[in-house]
């Protein structure tokens, strides 16, 4: 596994479409752990890739100010053994030079789909103008289907917060103090004094409590986190090669802050029915997205799912039957003398095998693909006690 660097994950191509780099789903495919997937979306030149890196645990790593597409980068988890941490930095959303406000809202609704903690990067402080500019997440509902059916769906907030990932708003060159009305607050309840409703029946209180509306109904866990700038211009120029020393202290203290929660608070990625998605899962969703989108479709998380069970299990079937092969080849040699001993053999050889089964086989509920590996053991077992019985 090659977890030193990062790759490009989906790449946005210069005719603008978007495609799934078989390097980085090499990565992704060695992965057979739960992940935890943080994404970080926001406009360009806002700073996003140094949290990442940070995160990452170096100084340096995902491309600063050229990303195009979304970049990956897998780690081990600082606390989780059992788990790896997948690292998604987006490219900038509103770059002025692409102009193409529909590929921004692709790149949005991937960071969504494919993480379990989804971080908007803005600038400055969270007034009307940086609410208005996460517009993205009023389009969410047309960019994603829950079901596949063609009848118009119910777009109740319900439906999707059982798939959207948890919110984190961070504030970078925050220059406010915390306070209202004179008392300390908060960045939380700074946050969400910020997605209070706009008051009024005007349309342009309803245009603008659009995305106050869809972050409060969509993504009900929600956290926030300020930070100071954090040098001088002359230096931010070239802040990967400042180490903690020379950045302003309240900027590094706000982000170990910033990390330990992620590090903490984010939860594995999961699949409907409380399914923990690997890293070779979220490989297999990556592509599907994104072929559904180069078809001119909307990725439907239920045909997502339906997808990685067809992938999923024929994997694990083969999986489980190869190592019952391997199990029973090795101790038939040993003690089946009798028909009672190669039967205990063949016993103990399917117990290890189906327990493979079951934990790397994915929502085969009506057990189709548990059946056919059994036909399958059987017709081996056949063929050992053939083979004995010639000798």
């Amino acid at each position: 596994m090659d977890f030193e660097r990062p790759f490009l994950l989906i790449e946005s191509t210069s005719s603008g479409e978007l495609q799934v780099n078989q390097e980085a789903l090499d990565v992704l495919n060695s992965i057979r752990q739960p992940v935890v997937v943080v994404s970080i979306v926001g406009m360009y030149r806002t700073g996003k890739s140094y949290l990442m890196n940070r995160l990452a645990g170096k100084q340096t790593g995902f491309p600063v100010g050229s990303t195009k597409g979304i970049w990956m980068w897998c780690v081990l988890h600082p606390h989780k053994d059992d788990q790896t941490l997948v690292l998604l930095d987006t490219e900038g959303l509103g770059d002025v030079a692409r102009g193409d406000q529909a590929h921004d809202t692709w790149i949005f609704s991937l960071a969504v789909l494919l993480s379990s903690t989804f971080v908007y990067n803005s600038m400055g402080t969270i007034n009307n103008e940086a609410v208005m500019s996460l517009h993205y997440v009023t389009e969410l509902t047309e960019h994603i289907k829950v079901k596949p059916s063609e009848e118009k769906e119910d777009d109740t907030a319900e439906k999707f917060i059982r798939f959207f990932p948890t919110f984190v708003w961070t504030v970078r060159d925050f220059t406010l103090e915390l306070k209202f009305d004179g008392e300390a607050v908060t960045a939380d309840d700074y946050l969400e004094n910020s997605l209070k409703l706009v008051k009024g029946n005007s349309k342009h209180a309803a245009y603008s409590n659009g995305p106050r509306e869809c972050i409060r109904n969509y993504f009900p866990t929600r956290k926030c986190f300020v930070f100071d700038q954090p040098a001088s211009k002359e230096k931010l120029r070239i802040i990967e090669e400042l180490t903690d020393a020379d950045l302003e202290p309240a900027f590094v203290r706000q982000t170990l802050e910033f990390c330990s929660y992620i590090f903490k608070h984010s939860k594995e990625k999961t699949m409907t029915g409380g399914y923990k998605v690997t890293g070779q899962m979220l490989g297999n969703l990556a592509v599907t997205y994104v072929d559904a989108i180069r078809s001119g479709s909307v990725p439907c998380l239920e045909n997502a799912v339906a997808a990685l069970s067809l992938i999923e299990n024929p994997a694990a079937v083969e999986e489980s039957f190869a190592l019952y092969r391997r199990l029973l080849g090795e101790r038939v040699k040993l003690h089946t003398e009798t028909q009672e001993e190669l039967s205990s053999t063949h016993e103990g050889c399917l117990k290890e095998a189906l327990q493979l089964f079951m934990k790397r086989s994915f929502k085969d509920n009506d057990q189709n693909f548990q059946r056919d590996l059994m036909v399958r053991y059987i017709s081996d077992l056949r063929r050992v006690v053939f083979s004995e019985r010639m000798k």
